[in-house]
């Protein structure tokens, strides 16, 4: 729970931060507006989730290192990390126009999204160095059983984008542009806090052990696995925001509204997917199989509690919540039909969320990607099946089905 706290109060503050940043957006007199925010924030989490290796293959290999007391190569690890970072930066950046173009052309938003979708992403490309550098930051603190300064971070970043944000909006009168300024801010603001956490705390181990290291090819070939299965949960939440976003401005807001329930959900699962993380790789690395074994059995104790309480709070409060954050007439009677899909969620992705964080910690990698793989697989045959029938119902049911599939391999594969 030392762990896992901490990186519950990290994780939460992200759907908090998007649940301000549709709320903003949600009051500005259109549905369009919501529509540009969840196209521009979708291409961004489809970019960075690609190179997500940056944080879980940082995170596993550095708790296993730490649990071998192989300092040297833990700080070796975020070397290498860092300068994979920054040259998958500088890439979007020399790249960006035709990733936007690309991006939008696979979303295909409304005429009226396109525009201000656009607007977005020319601001917020510029913050790729920032976040990327804090994927690797954040990966190796978890690696090093410390998630309260990742927790820190977090939160001063997310004050700061709410602060940005809000004064660009309603300061300054901006739309979605000064939304999408005040992330940048935010972006930069917090690798700076945790820089300055890294040299406060860590420097004397970098001084002291940190190996020579010219090429980051490793990096890539103990990550191989994990960049594929991002491919395959890049490709589920693409299609899921473009075939909502090819039914109308409306279905698209609604389904972002929905998708912030899966969220805060997600993202309080993965705190303890990060304690995980960190104690498996760290028992899985001393070779305490009873340790790592009773790790696991808490884990999902923990699961089993949090799945009945979200379960419990979707149903009684998830229409209320989904007003606060917009008051457009039709997106709220939209989200009536659809809201009971996700009463489904906590049931449906537990399993997968806990075992993500197992396997990531004891870089058992290829578990997680077959899983995502089959479960991908399922996903894209349902939802051509049942969209036909159901409209947006079988977009839903096909989500469901893929969380579901997704845990029940892992939990087949964990026991082999």
């Amino acid at each position: 729970m030392a762990i896992a706290l901490p990186a519950i109060v990290t994780n939460i503050t992200v759907p908090l931060l998007g649940l301000v940043d549709t709320a903003i957006v949600g009051h500005m007199g259109s549905a369009a507006y919501i529509g540009a925010i969840a196209v521009g924030s979708m291409i961004f989490n489809l970019l960075y989730w690609l190179f997500g290796f940056l944080r879980m293959g940082t995170s596993g290999m550095t708790a296993q290192a730490r649990g071998r007391r192989d300092l040297s190569e833990a700080a070796s690890i975020l070397a290498r990390s860092m300068k994979v970072a920054l040259v998958v930066a500088a890439l979007i950046l020399l790249l960006q126009w035709p990733v936007r173009e690309g991006m939008l052309w696979l979303i295909g938003p409304t005429d009226d999204v396109r525009p201000l979708a656009t607007t977005y992403f020319n601001i917020v490309v510029w913050g790729a160095p920032a976040m990327l550098c804090l994927y690797a930051l954040s990966g190796w603190f978890i690696g090093m059983q410390n998630t309260r300064i990742p927790m820190f971070v977090s939160i001063m970043q997310n004050v700061v984008n709410i602060l940005a944000s809000l004064m660009f909006v309603y300061g300054f009168g901006m739309k979605v542009e000064g939304v999408a300024l005040g992330t940048v801010i935010a972006q930069y603001a917090g690798f700076l806090i945790a820089i300055w956490f890294l040299w406060r705390y860590y420097r004397k181990l970098f001084k002291i052990h940190t190996k020579g290291q010219t090429l980051c090819v490793n990096l890539f070939s103990t990550n191989r696995d994990i960049f594929l299965r991002t491919l395959c949960l890049v490709a589920v939440n693409l299609y899921f925001t473009s075939a909502g976003a090819r039914q109308g401005a409306t279905i698209l807001a609604v389904n972002t509204l929905l998708m912030q329930l899966y969220l805060l959900f997600s993202y309080v699962m993965d705190g303890f997917a990060f304690a995980g993380e960190a104690l498996g790789g760290r028992y899985w690395g001393a070779k305490d199989m009873e340790a790592y074994k009773d790790v696991v059995r808490r884990l999902f104790g923990w699961g089993a509690m949090m799945t009945i309480l979200f379960t419990a709070i979707y149903v009684v409060g998830g229409t209320p919540f989904l007003r606060l954050l917009t008051d457009e007439p039709q997106v709220v009677e939209a989200s009536q039909t659809y809201v009971w899909w996700a009463y489904l969620i906590p049931a449906a992705g537990v399993a997968a969320f806990i075992w993500d964080g197992l396997f990531i910690g004891t870089t058992k990698t290829r578990g997680m990607l077959i899983s995502s793989a089959t479960a991908t697989l399922l996903f894209f045959v349902t939802a051509t099946v049942t969209m036909n029938l159901m409209g947006n119902h079988g977009l839903w049911l096909s989500m469901i089905l893929y969380l579901a599939t997704r845990g029940g391999i892992q939990t087949f594969l964990a026991k082999k």
